[in-house]
C-alpha cells in the first residue's frame, strides 16, 4: 500500500520521483536477504532452471520466423502481413509482461512462470493444426500474453535471489538460454518443414516447451527474498511503475532495450525472403541452419555478464551496439558468406547489448524491480513487435538496402543512450 513515510521508513530503494508520497519498499533489506551464492547447489540449480525457462520461451516465440516464406506462399499473405504471426505474440506479450510482475506480487515468481510456459507450449501444439491463418494468428496472440509471465518475473526472481557479485553471470546465463531456445526453434522448424511440413515442425517444438517447463518447475528453488501481497492494488502498482521514469538512467534503458531488440528481429525477419530468392536460393534447412548463429549470442551473452561484472557494464554496453551495427553493414555484400558473418556479428553484438542492459534495470532501479524488469520488457519486446513489422515496408520499398537503413539509424539511437546512460548513472 501507499502512505507517507516516515524519516524512520525511508531508504535507498524508494522511488525517488515522488517526493511527496513514498513508497515504501516491501522486500527485505539487503542485510537481512539470503542470496544464492554461486558455487552453491541452490545456485545452480536456479541458474539451469531458469536457463530452460528462457530456452522455452524463445523457441516458442521464434519458431515461427523461418517459417514466414512458407506462411506467406500458402496462406496467401504479403512478407509483411506474414510477420505477424510473429509481431502479434511479441506485441502481446510486450503487454502481458506490463501487468505479470504486478500478478506475480499475489500469485508467486515460480508458480506464474511455470503456468505461463505450459500455456505457451500448448498453444504451439494447437497452432501446428490451426485450420486458417487467422486462427492461427489469434492463437498465437494469446501465446504471446501467456508467456508475458516469464521474462519480467525471471529478471526479477535473478535480482532478488542471487548475490549482487554473481547477477551479471547469472543473468547472462539465463541470456544464454533465450539465445539457445531461440535458435533450436528455428533451427528445429526450418529443418522439419523441409521434408514434412510446418504442422509437424511446430508440435515438435511445442512438445519441448512441455518438457522444459516441467524441468524448470522441478529445478527452480522456492524465492526467499519475496513476500507474497494478499490482493491487487492497482494504485499501489501504477505508482511504482510512474516512479521508474523519474529515473532517466532506467528509462535509457529502456530505449535501448526497444532499439536493440527492434534491429536485431528486424534482420532476422527479412533476412530469410532475401536468402530464399535468387541468387542465393537456399532451403529451408539451409534457412535454418543460418540461425545457429545464436550459438555466438549463447557464448556473448554469458561473456558479456561476466565481462560486465569484472571491467564494468558501462564499458560493455556501447561495444556491443557497436558490434551490432558492423554486422548490419557487413551484411549489404552480396556475398553469401559475407551476409552470414554479418547475422553473426548483428548476433553477438544484439545479445552483449541485451545482456548488459538486463543486469543494470535489475542495479540501477530503486526498489520494486519486478515493474523496472516489466518496463523494461515492454520496451524490449515492442521494439520486436513494432520495428519488426515496420521492417517489411522498407523490404517491400527497397529491398535489403532499406532495411539496413533503418536499422542502422535505430543502432546509432541506441549508440547515444548507452553513452548517455553511463553518464548520468556515474553521477
Amino acid at each position: 500500500m501507499f502512505r507517507a513515510a516516515s524519516k524512520q521508513e525511508t531508504t535507498a530503494s524508494e522511488v525517488p520521483s515522488l517526493p511527496e508520497l513514498t513508497l515504501v519498499k516491501s522486500e527485505p533489506s539487503t542485510e537481512s536477504r539470503q542470496f544464492l551464492t554461486r558455487g552453491t547447489p541452490a545456485f545452480r540449480r536456479a541458474t539451469i532452471a531458469l536457463f530452460l525457462s528462457g530456452f522455452a520461451t524463445f523457441s516458442l516465440l521464434y519458431c515461427v520466423q523461418p517459417l514466414m516464406p512458407i506462411f506467406s506462399e500458402d496462406f496467401g499473405v504479403t512478407p509483411a502481413a506474414s510477420s505477424l504471426s510473429l509481431s502479434l505474440s511479441t506485441g502481446f506479450l510486450a503487454f502481458a509482461i506490463f501487468g505479470a510482475a504486478a500478478v506475480s506480487e499475489s500469485l508467486g515468481r515460480r508458480s506464474l512462470m511455470f503456468i505461463s510456459l505450459l500455456g505457451a507450449a500448448i498453444c504451439t501444439i494447437v497452432c501446428a493444426v490451426s485450420p486458417s491463418w487467422h486462427m492461427l494468428l489469434a492463437i498465437r496472440a494469446l501465446e504471446g500474453f501467456l508467456l508475458g509471465g516469464v521474462p519480467a518475473v525471471a529478471m526479477t526472481y535473478l535480482a532478488e535471489e542471487i548475490e549482487p557479485r554473481g547477477l551479471g553471470g547469472a543473468m547472462g546465463l539465463y541470456i544464454a538460454g533465450n539465445a539457445f531456445g531461440g535458435m533450436a526453434g528455428r533451427v528445429v522448424t526450418g529443418t522439419i518443414a523441409e521434408f514434412l511440413s510446418w504442422r509437424p515442425a511446430l508440435a515438435a517444438v511445442g512438445i519441448l516447451g512441455l518438457i522444459a517447463a516441467i524441468g524448470f518447475l522441478y529445478l527452480l528453488p522456492p524465492s526467499r527474498n519475496f513476500t507474497l501481497r494478499k490482493g491487487f492494488d492497482i494504485a499501489f502498482h501504477m505508482k511504482a511503475w510512474g516512479g521508474h521514469f523519474g529515473n532517466a538512467a532506467l528509462s535509457l534503458l529502456f530505449a535501448i532495450g526497444f532499439l536493440a531488440m527492434g534491429s536485431f528481429v528486424t534482420v532476422y525477419n527479412y533476412a530469410g525472403f532475401r536468402l530464399v530468392a535468387a541468387p542465393y536460393d537456399l532451403s529451408q534447412t539451409e534457412l535454418g541452419l543460418i540461425f545457429t548463429a545464436y550459438l555466438f549470442g549463447i557464448v556473448s551473452s554469458w561473456a558479456a555478464g561476466l565481462l560486465g561484472d569484472r571491467i564494468g557494464h558501462f564499458v560493455v554496453l556501447p561495444i556491443g551496439v557497436l558490434i551490432a551495427a558492423l554486422g548490419a553493414a557487413v551484411t549489404l555484400s552480396s556475398s553469401l558468406p559475407s551476409i552470414i558473418l554479418g547475422i553473426v556479428l548483428v548476433t553477438i553484438g544484439f545479445f552483449m547489448t541485451h545482456s548488459v542492459a538486463s543486469a543494470l534495470v535489475g542495479r540501477l532501479a530503486h526498489g520494486f524491480k519486478g515493474h523496472a524488469s516489466s518496463l523494461y520488457l515492454l520496451a524490449y519486446y515492442l521494439g520486436s513487435s513494432i520495428a519488426g513489422s515496420v521492417g517489411g515496408y522498407f523490404w517491400l520499398a527497397d529491398g535489403w538496402n532499406a532495411v539496413i537503413a533503418f536499422i542502422l539509424v535505430m543502432l546509432a539511437l541506441c549508440l547515444v543512450s548507452a553513452l548517455a546512460v553511463a553518464r548520468l548513472a556515474r553521477r
